[in-house]
């Protein structure tokens, strides 16, 4: 379970990366990405170390390499205390960054993760979105 402060901040500060993405005000995105990471690199290995926080900070990574680095970052974290949402989440993120740079194959296998991880989860509409990609990428 993620601590309630860390993930009240990491979510305050998504919206105002979010905020700031979509003025393109590059300076405001760049200070509250340096928070966000700074608050991932604080709780490392510590007791309020939590997948989600690496994921919302892979999430808002520009470059698409070191994006997939921080998911794989948060996945491992996610498979550490098993927690089946965010491996689902992660995995499917990391097959829309690997469809991007060309790498199928790596998709496949996340997608086909995501799948497995996805089986004990509610979220229905999230399952589908998987089947269909993963459908579509064996397809081709």
């Amino acid at each position: 379970m993620i601590n309630t402060k860390i993930y009240k901040s990491v979510y305050t500060l998504a919206e105002k990366l979010m905020d700031a993405d979509k003025k393109g005000n590059k300076q405001a995105f760049d200070t509250h990405y340096a928070e966000l990471k700074a608050i991932c690199i604080d709780n490392e290995n510590t007791n309020k170390d939590h997948p989600e926080q690496w994921e919302t900070l892979a999430d808002f990574t520009e470059e698409l390499e070191d994006a997939l680095a921080g998911y794989e970052k948060a996945l491992e974290k996610a498979v550490a205390i098993n927690s089946k949402d965010h491996m689902a989440s992660i995995a499917f993120s990391m097959a829309i960054l690997q469809i991007e740079l060309g790498q199928t194959d790596a998709a496949i296998n996340n997608l086909q993760a995501a799948k497995i991880s996805a089986n004990k989860i509610e979220d229905r509409e999230f399952k589908v979105e998987i089947d269909e990609l993963l459908a579509k990428l064996l397809a081709d």
